[in-house]
């Protein structure tokens, strides 16, 4: 069986490509040309140069595949870069989706637990919860145009599932990604955390997800693949301990995030550049994005470790890989 990665050199596609290799599967990735070579050295995979925005490239990589995960995506919460965001996040969706159905090969969509609706500190969400709560942020709108696109075309004969990861922390985070919170909170051992919390999950088991639910999900149909509900106070006193760093000592206040998102938003706004500190990430931030992977654990056999132990191998493998001292 021969599987198609996009997105291969992010945290959960490369993490995706090394389970498919340790089963003896055939791998081909779709990467850009300028994309980092570090995820993919060593690994026997077959290339195809290209970009998910442009159709022709797609069409050749998904040429004589059985299936699809397309993990691909532009990753920014804030405010500005939606025409960027919707080009990767949904029209590249478009055209991997449309290859797919007219080779009849079998999708996998990675979307995000963003795309839901926000939960509480009491109710963790799950895939029938209203999509309701969440700020309306340029990534959250582009993954959610492209899971509502996956969806309406599974009536047109795609043959796909759509997946939401939760939080993912782990090995194999060359750019990094969601790692970089862990490293954030360790070099400068803020002693305010966000109010809000999120479902951390280990990348390795969401990557075994996906492939469960390649396998045996039903299509056109969300799986939730998350973790352990924790407050960020919580994670971060769990990434302090690991770098032996002071713990954060309390939680943001609304008066604090307020003037940290504002001056966010002043500064893109003076500079013509957004960075992670915007009014949009803030409120994200503010939101328990606690989620229950119950349907995926019943119907995929989807299973997670506990966070710490997520937290713990990230740590590990930006400390042998040069992210951070040992």
């Amino acid at each position: 069986m021969l599987t198609l990665v996009t997105g291969a050199t992010g945290l959960l596609g490369n993490n995706v490509v090394r389970a498919l290799l340790a089963r003896g599967e055939a791998v081909r990735v779709l990467v850009r040309e300028s994309s980092d070579s570090r995820p993919l050295a060593g690994l026997e995979v077959e290339r195809v140069a290209g970009d998910v925005r442009d159709e022709a490239a797609v069409r050749r990589a998904v040429q004589s595949v059985d299936r699809v995960i397309h993990s691909a995506a532009r990753v920014h919460i804030g405010h500005c870069d939606l025409t960027e965001q919707r080009a990767i996040n949904v029209q590249g969706t478009l055209h991997v989706a449309q290859a797919a159905r007219d080779s009849g090969a079998r999708m996998v969509h990675i979307s995000t637990t963003d795309t839901l609706g926000a939960g509480s500190r009491q109710q963790a969400v799950d895939e029938q919860s209203p999509r309701v709560g969440k700020p309306e942020c340029t990534y959250v709108i582009s993954k959610r145009e492209a899971e509502h696109l996956v969806r309406s075309m599974t009536k047109q004969g795609l043959n796909a599932v759509v997946v939401n990861p939760g939080f993912m922390l782990g090995p194999w985070d060359w750019k990094p990604s969601s790692g970089r919170m862990l490293l954030e909170v360790v070099r400068r051992a803020p002693p305010l955390a966000p109010r809000g919390g999120s479902s951390l999950c280990d990348v390795r088991d969401v990557a075994e997800g996906v492939l469960l639910a390649a396998e045996r999900g039903t299509v056109g149909e969300n799986y939730i693949l998350a973790g352990d509900n924790l407050p960020f106070f919580d994670q971060w006193t769990m990434f302090a301990q690991l770098g032996g760093v002071k713990p954060p000592r309390f939680r943001m206040g609304p008066v604090i995030s307020w003037m940290g998102g504002a001056f966010g938003d002043w500064r893109a706004w003076l500079t013509g550049r957004e960075t992670d500190i915007n009014s949009a990430a803030v409120a994200l931030g503010n939101h328990f994005g606690f989620y229950s992977s119950a349907r995926a654990e019943t119907e995929l056999g989807y299973r997670h470790r506990p966070g710490r132990e997520a937290a713990a191998a990230a740590w590990e493998w930006f400390q042998s890989h040069g992210y951070a001292p040992k």
